[in-house]
Formats: structure tokens, sequence, C-alpha cells
């Protein structure tokens, strides 16, 4: 038999030790960003929450904007679950469409900080979070959003092969979907609709998540079939 060096044994173990403490850090910054928000959320509070000091969260990430990533990458695979689920339950492509689109309205409104996380990367170029980022997080990230969308799209694909649907690009249109999809969510969060009530004169209208949800049903389908 042979016998494994000790020295790969301290690697394994070291490997083991570096894979829970990113787990632990990625744990505490998604418990302060429920709580708390993604504005208010420091990373020195997430370092006491783990029971280290700042420089320790700068050896597992390059910076806020990776700890973001990584924490937006379990959000994305909890919410990935919920789209396979409602996918399945759907009967034809407009069903499962529908079903999709309501289960990623209520997890964005069951979890906000997801929400908040997603458009705070969304605000920077892909070659500044390129800079800011490893590469293993950024294909990490990614991974995690094109698995979303790849259930999104493979309903708009199955509707176009059934002559359902009509749409050209199913790739883009799930992109398209899941952006404007989470504007629509802040918007239900906020709760508040701004309207002219005359020429130059704005008024405050209200706005509830159930008017959010029929309405990105109504537009996912009227999308798929122009």
């Amino acid at each position: 038999m042979t016998k494994v060096p000790e020295t790969d044994g301290r690697r394994t173990a070291a490997a083991a030790r570096r894979r829970k403490r990113e787990a632990d850090i990625i744990s505490a910054a998604r418990t302060l960003f429920d709580q708390h928000g993604v504005r208010d959320a420091q990373v020195d509070q997430v370092a006491q929450a783990v029971g280290i000091n700042r420089a320790i969260v700068y050896r597992h990430f390059t910076g806020k904007e990776e700890l973001f990533a990584l924490t937006l990458v379990e959000y994305l695979d909890e919410l990935r679950e919920s789209l396979i689920a409602a996918d399945a339950a759907g009967d034809s492509p407009s069903d499962r469409l529908s079903r999709i689109t309501e289960a990623f309205v209520d997890y964005g409104l069951s979890h906000p900080a997801f929400v908040d996380v997603a458009q705070t990367l969304m605000r920077r170029t892909g070659p500044e979070l390129l800079e800011e980022m490893s590469e293993s997080a950024v294909f990490r990230l990614g991974r995690a959003i094109s698995n979303c969308l790849a259930v999104l799209e493979g309903t708009l694909q199955a509707g176009v092969e059934s002559g359902e649907f009509t749409v050209k690009d199913p790739t883009l249109l799930a992109n398209l979907l899941y952006a404007s999809g989470l504007g629509a969510l802040q918007l239900g969060r906020v709760g508040i609709l701004v309207k002219e009530s005359a020429p130059g004169v704005p008024a405050v209208g209200e706005i509830s998540p159930d008017q959010v949800r029929r309405h990105l049903v109504t537009s996912a389908l009227a999308l798929a079939t122009r």
C-alpha cells in the first residue's frame, strides 16, 4: 500500500481549513445582508461575526466586490432550485414560464438582500469586475448566473420548438428578463410609483408586490410570443 506523503496530508488539511473559513465568511456576510441590508454591512462586521480580524478576510477575498459576488452565488444557487421546481410543476411552455417568473419574484421579495447584491454588482462593468475579482470568483459567479438562466432559457426554447413562442434569441431574452426583473423587484420593495398628476406636477402612488408579480408574468409571456 502506497503511503501518502505527510506534506500532502498537511496541504489537504490546509485547503480544507481554507474552504471552511471562506464558507464561514460568506455565511456571516449573508446573515448581515439579510438582517441589516447591503449598504450598512461592513467588512469589519463580517470579520467580527466570524471571530477573525479584517486582514484575514482579505486573505480569502480580493475585496468587498468579491465577497459580494460569492455571497450572491449562494443566493443564486438557492434561486436555481426554486426555478427548477417551478419549471417541473408546469405543463405547457407558457405555464412553465409563468411559474418560473412567479418563483423568481417570490424569491426576490423574500430575500431583498439578493436583489441589493445583484444590483450592486450589475452597476460595475465587466472589465471593472475582472480587475477587482479573482478569475475563480468571476467563474463561480458566471456559472451561478448561467445555471439560473439555463432554466429559463430551456423553457423558452421548448416554447419555440412547440410553436408556442416566437423567440429569436432565447439566451438574450433570458438575460433581459433577469435584469428587468431585478429592477421590478426593487420597485416592489419600495412600493411607490411616481407619476404626473398634472403637467409638471409630480404625484406618488402605490404598487404592491402582487402587481409586480402579475406585471412580470404578463411581460415575460408577451415578449416570448410577440
